[in-house]
């Protein structure tokens, strides 16, 4: 008998991510004969605006969930928003059925704000990960594409989503098929669990000197405390005007420059995903002084952390 994968669509819901899951099972029935079967649901049943704008039709509400082997959560931006409590019940229960849970994008949101992902490691987009963590801080959060974890399955989305789905084919009809259905595609391989989302600093900036890719690897791991520059020429083996020259030669500003850039995206990430306060944004970002972050923000996107936030909200509820 075929396998049933249910697909739940929460607004706002990236169309890449659902077709990057449905699409490998589509090809390997294709391939493979009647292995898999899907039906896709929605809280009440109406259809689905993607966050493109395309809206998905979709096969009934929750009260329609036949019995499953996964059940995913497939989100893009704001999820939280959409998680009521008929909801969120409705996830703990199915939880109770054995069925096991999966979570696209920020899927793994809405699973851990009904407390199903404790114990069990987790990925999100690296893009919300700062945003997860000090939202769920007693989670194991990591930056692999994927996790398969007993009876929690998570996505880092995108295309992590189809090479997810591609692994599960692997276990369950064998690794010929996987890599047949991938062919398809016209992926050139299958990217294992262990594979990082984000590319190396070296291939994202461009640049290949090994003492400068020491320092902006520390500056990426040091958000919220921030070290001193010369801390961070010391630990690169260098002196801290050896390390402006690399700085201003390879990405033409300062490591001053650089640094800050680093913490303001981090604090515009948590800003547009979180419900910290502007205070607490800062202060996870590496600023003592939430007057200095305000100024810097709104220096570096022409709008203050305040205006940004209420931006954000507007395109997310018109």
């Amino acid at each position: 008998m075929s396998e049933l994968i249910v697909f739940l669509l929460m607004p706002g819901f990236s169309l890449l991510d659902f077709a990057a899951i449905a699409e490998p099972l589509r090809s390997a029935n294709r391939l493979g004969g009647d292995l898999y079967r899907w039906k896709v649901l929605s809280a009440d049943g109406h259809p689905v605006q993607a966050s493109n704008g395309m809206s998905m039709a979709v096969d009934g509400p929750l009260a329609t969930l036949e019995a499953a082997s996964i059940l995913f959560v497939v989100a893009a931006y704001d999820p939280l928003a959409y998680l009521d409590r008929t909801l969120r019940h409705w996830l703990k229960r199915q939880a109770t059925t054995g069925i096991i849970l999966g979570g696209v994008d920020t899927g793994a949101f809405v699973l851990a704000e009904a407390g199903l992902l404790q114990g069990f490691r987790v990925t999100v987009h690296w893009e919300t990960v700062a945003a997860f963590v000090e939202r769920y801080p007693a989670l194991r959060v990591s930056r692999e594409i994927f996790e398969i974890d007993r009876q929690r399955i998570t996505s880092a989305g995108g295309t992590a989503s189809m090479d997810l789905m591609l692994e599960l084919i692997a276990r369950r009809h064998g690794r010929d098929l996987a890599v047949r259905v991938a062919d398809q595609f016209v992926l050139g391989q299958i990217r294992p669990q262990k594979n990082l989302q984000r590319a190396a600093p070296v291939e994202r900036y461009g640049v290949n000197n090994t003492r400068l890719l020491s320092a902006i690897a520390q500056m990426e791991q040091h958000i919220e405390t921030p070290l001193a520059i010369d801390l961070l020429a010391r630990n690169a083996g260098i002196t801290r005007r050896q390390l402006e020259r690399l700085f201003q030669a390879g990405m033409e500003e300062s490591p001053a420059g650089f640094y800050l850039n680093l913490r303001l995206e981090r604090g515009r990430q948590l800003l547009q995903q979180t419900d910290l306060s502007i205070m607490e944004v800062g202060l996870a970002s590496g600023f003592e002084s939430s007057s200095y972050f305000a100024r810097c923000y709104k220096k570096r996107f022409q709008r203050s952390p305040r205006e940004d936030r209420q931006a954000r909200a507007g395109t997310m509820n018109p």
